[in-house]
């Protein structure tokens, strides 16, 4: 469900009946009449979804982690707010830049249309930019031909499902995160599907090696071995970006996990 476009035609049919009303109905008539009920509605609800529309369009927008991908730094059930403008000002619904302010950046948590169901928002860690070239292998991370530092941590435990996976903290750049490995999950990327640009990617039973397209993105989950991502389903292109997730805003099982993220 595209709610951008239902709130946008919300919008044009509440705007219409104010403005219709204020121009012409309202100096029709009689002095003391009440107005009718379709012109209190349009009119009353005209504002408030002005004023909703325009915050989820341009300057934050929530949403809710629906599975375990980013564990562990996103939880299933966590809420988050998306910054909309920092990476630049986009029309609403289109989805056209017409404004640009920065570039997605290595390490960033980027919400983005799924390429294959643009339908669908995902939520990954961006780890390569264009031109960049990504080899995952063996679980190590290697980007332009230099390994990415990590420091191995205290297994992570999965409470809901009860058993372990082994915790590192990660360096991209001067960011840092947490990402999780299954020490039994093979090394080999299963069933990586046809995709665009798939002619910059090779794929060999240690894991795969990309060369990052013009315009496009190399993302993964920090839950390495549970995310579908750019090793399946390839890149994402720059049309596709929503904004950089940043603040957890609820979470109803867990009321500590409310705060700034990375």
């Amino acid at each position: 469900m595209n709610f951008a476009l239902i709130l946008f035609v919300l919008l044009l049919i509440s705007g219409a009946i104010w403005a219709v009303d204020a121009c012409f109905l309202r100096k029709r008539r009689p002095a003391g009449a009440k107005d009718p009920w379709w012109v209190e509605y349009g009119a009353s609800f005209f504002p408030v979804i002005l004023v909703v529309f325009v915050l989820r369009s341009f300057l934050v927008e929530p949403f809710k982690i629906p599975s375990g991908s980013m564990i562990p730094t996103l939880q299933v059930g966590d809420f988050i707010l998306v910054n909309k403008y920092t990476y630049g000002i986009r029309l609403p619904v289109l989805n056209r830049k017409i404004i640009d302010i920065n570039s997605p950046q290595r390490g960033d948590v980027m919400v983005f249309r799924y390429p294959e169901d643009p339908s669908l928002d995902y939520i990954k860690r961006v780890i390569g930019v264009p031109g960049d070239s990504i080899a995952y292998l063996n679980k190590k991370l290697t980007i332009n031909g230099q390994p990415v530092p990590t420091t191995r941590i205290d297994d992570y435990l999965h409470s809901e499902r009860l058993y372990y996976s082994r915790q590192f903290i990660e360096r991209l750049d001067s960011a840092q995160h947490q990402t999780l490995n299954d020490e039994d999950a093979p090394p080999y990327i299963q069933g990586p599907v046809q995709f665009p640009n798939r002619q910059d990617c090779s794929y060999n039973a240690a894991g795969v090696i990309c060369k990052v397209p013009p315009g496009q993105y190399f993302v993964m989950g920090d839950n390495r071995d549970n995310s579908r991502d750019s090793r399946y389903w390839g890149f994402v292109p720059e049309q596709n970006i929503v904004g950089k997730a940043f603040f957890i805003w609820l979470n109803f099982s867990d009321l500590k996990r409310i705060g700034s993220f990375r």
